[in-house]
């Protein structure tokens, strides 16, 4: 049986961000636009990193896949080393069926830059939300790994 070392991203970005120097290496400006009218999502994002604001557009196989492309278009031409790095894997649970459709949803996300794998855990009540955090946190990890690397 293969045995893979998956890092949890969502704890050590807990940790980093508790620090008072923790400075995030890019932030997300007003939040996305997510339109999906069933055929083709499509998703909008203002990203604001090294003194840049990028705004971009990106379509998917569904939601959570516009989301990413956007994520990914933006990010890229400010953190070259993301290119590499991919989605694997996308679960979610609900928490608490009885709750009907207000009930919260884990989603959980596994990437890899094709050297390591990392998991990220996002909780909301809206699955869009939970998986657009949970994009951020692992693109974030990402960047930051490499930056941790270089010194």
């Amino acid at each position: 049986m293969l045995n893979y070392d998956i890092k949890d991203a969502s704890k050590m970005l807990a940790i980093a961000r508790s620090l008072k120097k923790y400075k995030p290496p890019f932030t997300i400006v007003g939040g996305y636009r997510l339109i999906d009218n069933g055929v083709e999502p499509e998703a909008t994002v203002q990203i604001e990193a090294n003194g840049r604001v990028i705004h971009e557009a990106s379509t998917g196989c569904g939601p959570v896949d516009a989301l990413a492309a956007v994520l990914k278009k933006g990010l890229i031409p400010l953190f070259p080393e993301l290119e590499r790095v991919k989605l694997i894997d996308f679960h979610a649970d609900i928490l608490d069926s009885r709750r009907g459709t207000s009930t919260d949803v884990e989603v959980t996300i596994i990437f890899t830059d094709g050297i390591e794998v990392w998991r990220v855990h996002s909780l909301s009540e809206n699955i869009n939300a939970a998986s657009f955090n949970g994009l951020v946190d692992g693109f974030e990890y990402a960047v930051i790994k490499k930056n941790v690397k270089r010194t």
